[in-house]
């Protein structure tokens, strides 16, 4: 497993649907995982460092969780069937870990909330597009061009993508 961040948070102009761009920490390799709108806005909102009123469903389940007296350890994704990702949100409870199996978009955008690593299999990583001495804006418009080559529905053909 290999230790990610959340890079960026982009809209597939093709099919109108966010994209997570998970990047390696200590490299350039990426995962782009296809969201859904309602768990964009939540991971946008903790990467903006936003809060409503009243907690959201991730914020729920974070105050859950520490008023249970357990905390998030990490959250991992590690298998892809039938086109689809899956992930673990691993719970730290009094000296048990807890894996409990979760949509990657829900366990991204807890992960934040907890500030927990998070890992993702080898397998799934492809390198960024090539960008050698490019501006932020240059980058973010090499990914954009990079993900409008890539089909959303051949992802379960190759290890590199999926929606979630």
């Amino acid at each position: 497993m290999v230790q990610m961040k959340v890079w960026k948070l982009i809209l597939d102009g093709r099919t109108d649907t966010p994209v997570v761009i998970l990047q390696e920490l200590e490299g350039k390799r990426i995962l782009p995982i296809w969201i859904g709108k309602a768990e964009a806005r939540a991971i946008a909102m903790e990467l903006a460092r936003e809060k409503f009123q009243r907690p959201l469903t991730h914020d729920l389940m974070k105050t859950i969780i520490d008023a249970l007296g357990g905390s998030i350890r990490k959250v991992t994704i590690g298998d892809l069937k039938d086109n689809t990702f899956f992930a673990q949100i691993f719970v730290d409870k009094d000296d048990e870990i807890i894996s409990i199996d979760a949509r990657p978009s829900d366990s991204l955008a807890l992960a934040l909330r907890t500030r927990s690593a998070i890992y993702v299999a080898e397998a799934f990583l492809q390198d960024e597009p090539d960008e050698k001495e490019l501006s932020d804006d240059e980058r973010a418009e090499a990914l954009r061009k990079y993900l409008d080559r890539l089909d959303p529905e051949d992802f379960g053909k190759f290890p590199g993508g999926s929606q979630a």
